[in-house]
């Protein structure tokens, strides 16, 4: 089975970033998705008050904190409007990408379909290996705002399918859903008793005053589905761990079930931290996602005066840049990082749908962003 399992692309491109460093060379890194801001400091104080506190030097309750699911909830219903039941509908997770993989163990057999988008995260791809289930690729493309097109999607598929990955907003491709989007998805679910699992992780980052939709906003998501929210990228808190999958009850059930027989939940100050976060002041979100829009607008504006024609992403803190004529998404990758010492994630590690784009990470400062450009002026390819 481990021989069978997807590539990790991410580690090979952070292998080839390494390398050209320690050459002695100032590489630019704009391929990977790591916050580069600290964790606010509140946050980090609740975590020191709460990890000299006995208690939690014990085991946790194997399904968490009572106070970080009703904390959970709370931040739902402030946020979204949306009511949940903290032990019924909250699954506190080891991070989103735990619960990624989890989730597909806990719904499918070998030998059943996963709808997957593509270009999409490639974990998705890992989980699913794992189950021994099989994947039908749903293509985003320019043309349909990177969304899904369900009619598209092969009669037989649709009705063997029995889980869909949604990723809003969107990694790779910056997208965002619209409510009439969600509105199809909840159909096209319940035609074909689908699960719906909505990678969350970029809910708070939306551009120009949008705030991105949550999934279950939509009527009838919470009888078709689930969510999945991280910390990591709300409040930079990425080495933390700690993320949480909120909807369907019985879908919720079946992550605690698992993660029951797994570990006996995180560490009790990371749980008070987490709580401390979502129940706390947002100021630092919001200064957050203005950063990461000034960076966007310094990048995009950039590139455009080179004559590269790009699209502004609409949310998370990735932009996906279509490449030059004569180049395959490797190839420029590949151009980029040997003569302009700036790193990009090729589209191709992404799906097949992805060829033809890198993806540039907003996580660098803006003087580097534009550094970035600068160099990329350097190679004159846009003339």
């Amino acid at each position: 089975m481990l021989q069978s399992l997807p590539k990790q692309f991410f580690a090979a491109l952070v292998g080839r970033a390494a390398l050209a460093s320690a050459a002695g060379h100032d590489v630019i890194n704009l391929g990977q998705g790591n916050p580069d801001m600290p964790t606010p400091d509140h946050i980090v104080e609740a975590l020191q008050a709460a990890a000299a506190n006995p208690l939690n030097h014990k085991y946790p309750p194997f399904r968490g904190h009572s106070y970080l699911k009703e904390a959970v909830a709370g931040f739902y219903e402030r946020e979204y409007g949306v009511v949940l039941e903290p032990e019924r509908e909250v699954a506190i997770l080891f991070g989103g990408k735990t619960g990624l993989v989890e989730v597909v163990q806990c719904l499918l057999n070998p030998g059943d379909t996963a709808l997957v988008p593509d270009p999409g995260y490639p974990d998705y791809w890992s989980g699913i290996e794992l189950a021994r289930a099989v994947m039908e690729r749903m293509p985003l493309t320019a043309a349909n705002g990177f969304l899904p097109d369900y009619g598209s999607i092969r009669p037989e598929a649709a009705a063997a399918a029995k889980l869909m990955f949604l990723n809003y907003p969107n990694n790779p491709t910056g997208a965002v859903a619209t409510e009439e989007f969600f509105r199809k998805t909840v159909q096209f679910a319940e035609e074909h008793g689908i699960c719906v699992v909505h990678d969350f992780a970029y809910a708070a980052i939306g551009y120009e005053g949008r705030q991105p939709l949550s999934y279950l906003q939509t009527p009838g998501a919470k009888d078709t589905g689930i969510e999945i929210y991280t910390l990591s990228k709300t409040y930079n808190m990425a080495g933390w761990r700690v993320a949480f999958a909120v909807g369907n009850p019985s879908v919720i059930e079946s992550l605690n079930l698992l993660q029951d027989h797994m570990y006996v939940s995180l560490f009790g100050a990371v749980q008070k931290a987490a709580a401390t976060a979502l129940s706390g002041p947002q100021t630092c979100v919001q200064e957050n996602v203005a950063r990461y829009e000034a960076r966007r607008n310094i990048l995009i504006g950039g590139l455009r005066e080179l004559g590269w024609k790009v699209e502004a992403p609409g949310g998370s803190f990735f932009a996906w840049l279509p490449v030059p004529e004569g180049y395959t998404s490797q190839s420029f990758a590949d151009l980029l990082l040997d003569e302009a010492k700036v790193v990009v994630a090729p589209g191709i590690g992404f799906g097949a749908y992805g060829e033809g784009y890198v993806r540039v990470g907003l996580v660098s400062s803006e003087d580097r962003l534009a550094e970035a450009v600068k160099r990329i002026a350097g190679l004159k390819l846009f003339v």
